[in-house]
């Protein structure tokens, strides 16, 4: 196995052992944990934890302390996929390969656990170990920004009210739906590790580059892949009638900004002491499914 799987395993294992001890299910209102706990243990590659992580580590700080943060914002992003779904968003059967959350345990509960889980994040962030209380406030604020009503929300209001429909709408759209959240992992690795300013511009331009990449290749994705392999159901932004990047540009012309994206990124970073993980990563990304 190479050095790169190797660590993304070692990361990805904290994270799911982390996660693993939430929400154990054992209280009079157990079934909301259930719900809770089967969308979040569901699955998925954890990279936006495993981003956290790894950029508390290049930034010289003690990766175990990103920890919480990172899982804290994995439960935002948990969230997000679940009230996504439902019917009155994206109306979605499937997602990592499993019925959606309002499938199995309705509607009601499906938007109760993902209440829950945007609460649960901050509680993480509140009562994380090894920090200091600078730290866990900027942390928090962090999320906030990349979650609340400037951030991810906006991006899904824009969703909804149609308005990517050029090339400037749709990356404004996805630079908050997707990206937020993705620039939220790589900045709280940095408060976890006492980053400075200037480290963190760094890693949030990285992170905005990827997040444009990400959004691409999964337009891509939703044309080309096979179900099973996407988990999600294939085809489903050509039925709600969305615009997507592959419509505006045509898949050749897409795969050519996922290539300009990554090399974007990674140049942002690449110049820092123990960048290879993060390069890696990005290259990763941009070719999954191929």
């Amino acid at each position: 196995m190479c050095a790169f799987q190797l660590r993304y395993d070692t990361y990805r294992a904290a994270v799911e052992e982390y996660l693993g001890g939430l929400f154990p299910g054992d209280k009079p209102y157990g079934r909301l944990q259930e719900a809770m706990r089967y969308s979040l243990m569901a699955g998925g590659k954890r990279v936006r934890p495993v981003m956290a992580l790894a950029f508390c580590d290049l930034m010289g700080g003690e990766w175990r302390r990103a920890i919480p943060f990172g899982c804290a914002l994995e439960l935002v992003h948990t969230y997000s996929l679940i009230h996504d779904d439902l019917p009155c968003m994206d109306d979605d059967d499937l997602r990592r390969g499993k019925p959606t959350c309002h499938k199995v345990y309705g509607e009601a509960m499906a938007v109760l656990a993902g209440d829950a889980l945007q609460a649960e994040a901050f509680r993480l962030i509140a009562s994380a170990p090894g920090v200091t209380d600078r730290q866990r406030a900027e942390a928090a604020l962090v999320l906030s920004r990349a979650c609340g009503a400037d951030g991810m929300v906006a991006g899904q209001t824009l969703d909804m009210l149609g308005l990517g429909r050029n090339r400037g709408e749709l990356e404004l759209l996805h630079s908050l739906k997707t990206g937020a959240m993705i620039q939220g992992a790589a900045e709280l690795g940095c408060v976890a590790a006492g980053a400075d300013s200037r480290q963190r511009e760094r890693a949030a331009e990285y992170a905005r580059h990827i997040g444009l990449a990400f959004q691409v290749r999964d337009d891509i994705l939703d044309v080309i892949a096979d179900q099973k392999v996407l988990g999600k159901t294939v085809g489903s932004d050509q039925r709600d009638g969305k615009t997507t990047f592959v419509d505006l540009l045509g898949l050749e012309d897409c795969e050519a900004l996922v290539a300009q994206e990554t090399a974007k990124a990674k140049a942002a970073i690449s110049d820092l002491p123990g960048c290879e993980f993060l390069l890696n990563l990005a290259e990763r990304l941009a070719d999954r499914g191929n």
